[in-house]
């Protein structure tokens, strides 16, 4: 199947027999997409509920012992009704029952998580008249959940060679026993992505409900720019900070053997989204930032200490205090004389003055302080290694807006900027940062 395309279809893609329409006529509209992974059925309006979370439910209520009856006809009632509108002939009726009937036994968080999923794969391969595929059988998990890449690469070769069009439900695999094991939230798009590397995709398209990436939040800056085109090194640095679309370690199978990505819009598909590609042999971006994103509520721990720098293992007992409580770092930007620790308010969950205290101890700095309600904003952009004044022009912004940075922190690479600044002033910070670089922003620049 090597040339082929992998669509990946997200939950609101799914959503209800109307959407499975928009799909099909996507699907059938180029022969090369042979590989389809759909999600579990999403959200069709705002107070719905994803599929997924139903059965988390359900699983929640089952292990206590309680009735989770009436969840489930929510689901069950859902998946009837996408089947009627479609009408199909898969015995959707027979899989709902065996489906609760494991769940009233016992079945595991894992396997009833995956089976949105799975019934989404079995409508969809009915609809298409295509093969549907068990994700657990070509997907192998370790019994511990561990995903184990090389197993899965040659179950796929093998499994899929002259298969023709199939579908293969996302989210899941299994272990060699049979044992569903799921991927984390949003785990469908890894699916799709392992397939790609399996098959050597041409392509791996991504189908959900939005364009592609964007510039910034849309809930902040209003109508943002569409990113047409990003690296993968880009991708991984906005995704880390919060930015939304593509599940963060989907592209990491498919980096290797340099396939894109295509995020694209199921509602319109004639907009041609984002393509996520390798960078070499491409032509400079003809922006000077590709994106803009970040996160509230983070702790910065401050230690200081005088010649720091010459005291061997002062980093490493540093760390390992936090690692020993079990909270993860963000950043560690640093200086002669002190360094800093940036930490997630809810990974700190109470442990602060402890953390402070065992660093006293350990390392018996001259001065230890910790500030909270920090927000982290990245700046992401591979023009901005050949672009001289990007720093200033990012200060500028935030200057102008009255904005007080708190942190600075360049990584070697000069991919990304990271500023740190009170959380209220997050939102007013990314709006002055977007109008900088855009097109109002260029103009004013461009006079100076």
């Amino acid at each position: 199947m090597k040339g082929s395309i992998v669509a990946k279809f997200g939950g609101s893609s799914l959503a209800d027999g109307q959407q499975f329409q928009k799909v099909k006529k996507i699907i059938l509209e180029k022969e090369e997409r042979r590989v389809i992974v759909p999600s579990a059925p999403g959200k069709r309006h705002n107070k719905d509920h994803k599929v997924t979370d139903l059965l988390y439910m359900c699983h929640q209520l089952a292990s206590h012992l309680l009735s989770f009856d009436e969840v489930f006809q929510i689901l069950e009632e859902r998946y009837l009704e996408i089947a009627r509108d479609l009408n199909l002939k898969v015995p959707i009726s027979e899989a709902l029952k065996n489906i609760k009937e494991n769940i009233s036994k016992g079945a595991t968080r894992d396997y009833c998580a995956s089976r949105g999923e799975y019934l989404n794969g079995l409508i969809l391969a009915d609809y298409l008249n295509a093969k549907f595929m068990d994700a657990s059988e070509i997907i192998r998990f370790h019994p511990n959940g561990q995903f184990l890449p090389k197993e899965t690469e040659e179950l796929v070769k093998k499994r899929m060679q002259n298969a023709g069009r199939v579908v293969v439900p996302g989210f899941y695999g299994a272990d060699e026993e049979g044992n569903i094991k799921t991927f984390s939230r949003g785990g469908s798009d890894v699916t799709g992505s392992i397939l790609a590397q399996g098959i050597e995709a041409s392509l791996y398209e991504n189908w959900t409900d939005v364009s592609g990436f964007l510039m910034a939040d849309p809930k902040i800056v209003k109508n943002p720019r569409t990113i047409k085109e990003i690296t993968y090194k880009e991708l991984r640095e906005l995704s880390y900070m919060g930015a939304p679309v593509l599940h963060e370690e989907a592209i990491f199978p498919v980096r290797g053997l340099g396939i894109p990505i295509q995020i694209r819009n199921t509602n319109a598909p004639e907009e041609e989204g984002t393509l996520i590609v390798e960078d070499l042999h491409r032509e400079p971006s003809p922006y000077i930032i590709t994106g803009l994103a970040g996160k509230k509520d983070f702790t910065v721990i401050t230690v200081e200490k005088t010649q720091m720098n010459g005291e061997k293992g002062f980093l490493r007992k540093l760390v390992s205090v936090f690692e020993a409580n079990e909270v993860t770092i963000e950043h560690t930007p640093s200086s002669i004389d002190s360094v800093s620790v940036i930490v997630s308010e809810k990974e700190m969950n109470g442990k602060l003055s402890k953390i402070m205290e065992e660093i006293r101890i350990y390392l018996n700095p001259d001065q230890v302080s910790a500030q909270g309600k920090l927000a982290l904003l990245a700046v992401v952009g591979r023009g901005m290694i050949a672009t001289k004044g990007v720093s200033a022009r990012v200060f500028t912004a935030l200057y102008q807006r009255g904005i007080n940075i708190r942190m600075i922190s360049q990584g070697a690479s000069e991919l990304n900027i990271l500023i740190g600044l009170e959380n209220d002033d997050f939102e007013s910070a990314i709006e002055a940062i977007y109008e900088a670089f855009t097109e109002k922003g260029e103009e004013t620049h461009e006079n100076l």
